[in-house]
């Protein structure tokens, strides 16, 4: 009788157990126990960038009613990955250009808002050098030691990385060594220490360590600008209703509106607005990187 009762017991906490786990599958996205995951990349410190991303979760749950979850990565990549996994362990991202461009065309996120800086959605990329390096021009970085944010990073490696090709510099062979630095942030305080002898950054990423080294404008100096690049900005899985989206999206136009949520994005981006945009905006830039003759996967090598 105890060894039936015992049974009976164990089938029925079984039962229990399938049943909850059935009703914490079924919950939406954005329930708190289904929360929206948001992943962001390290452009600059990466206890920065939590931080303000945490602090626009907390905006849009006010607004929303939406859980969002947000996590740092510590390269594109794994933000792509996430993406693309079945089923997606990111439901949002914000990614910079080049890392878009690449997980669009895997099918993996699809572009909603762009962001704003200096009142522009575009920005330039530059290669920054040490005062007294003795390279004054990109076709001399032949033999030096070169850093970069990430092997993904748009204006930090593929647009740099073509610009040198275009002067006759072969990243690959040429240079003495390149460095992932693992941020912007991180790029320029290694020229700036004498790490390594040149780097690539956004403009003007030399600003973000000017608290610590106030003289960082004068012993850091550009040697060449990019061409306009679009900025980075907030894309989703395809997996993301279109009506949840749309209440994501209006509520971060209105959050970028406000002077809590300006704090916010300026902590974890530099954002000073968002703009709607879709894939199309992109499409200046897959022209540049078509003109430069080498495929996606190439460029990512």
């Amino acid at each position: 009788m105890v060894k039936k009762t015992l049974l009976v017991c164990v089938i029925f906490l079984v039962l229990a157990s399938l049943v909850l786990i059935g009703a914490q599958k079924e919950q939406p996205l954005g329930s708190e126990e289904n929360p929206i995951v948001w992943s962001f990349v390290p452009s600059g410190e990466m206890e920065r960038v939590a931080a303000g991303a945490q602090s626009v979760a907390d905006l849009l749950y006010e607004m929303t009613g939406l859980h969002i979850s947000t996590n740092v990565a510590t390269e594109y990549a794994g933000v792509i990955e996430a993406l693309s996994s079945e089923p997606p362990e990111a439901h949002m991202a914000s990614l910079a250009t080049f890392a878009y461009v690449l997980a669009a065309d895997r099918g993996v996120a699809e572009a909603a808002l762009v962001s704003v800086r200096y009142g522009s959605p575009t920005y330039n990329g530059q290669i920054i050098t040490r005062k007294g390096s003795g390279i004054r021009k990109v076709s001399e970085l032949k033999g030096h030691t070169f850093a970069r944010p990430d092997p993904l990073s748009t204006s930090g490696w593929i647009i740099p990385m073509l610009t040198m090709r275009t002067a006759g510099v072969d990243p690959e062979t040429d240079l003495q060594e390149i460095v992932d630095a693992g941020s912007h942030d991180s790029v320029v305080a290694a020229v700036y220490a004498g790490d390594v002898d040149a780097g690539a950054t956004y403009v003007d990423a030399r600003t973000r360590i000017e608290d610590d080294h106030p003289d960082v404008m004068e012993k850091v100096v550009v040697i060449e600008l990019t061409e306009d690049i679009p900025n980075d900005g907030v894309q989703f899985s395809p997996v993301v209703p279109d009506d949840l989206r749309e209440r994501i999206v209006d509520a971060l136009v209105e959050i970028a509106e406000t002077e809590e949520g300006k704090e916010a994005l300026k902590t974890a981006y530099q954002w000073s607005g968002l703009e709607r945009h879709g894939d199309t905006f992109y499409d200046k830039f897959r022209q540049v990187l078509q003109a430069s003759g080498l495929t996606i996967e190439e460029l990512q090598e």
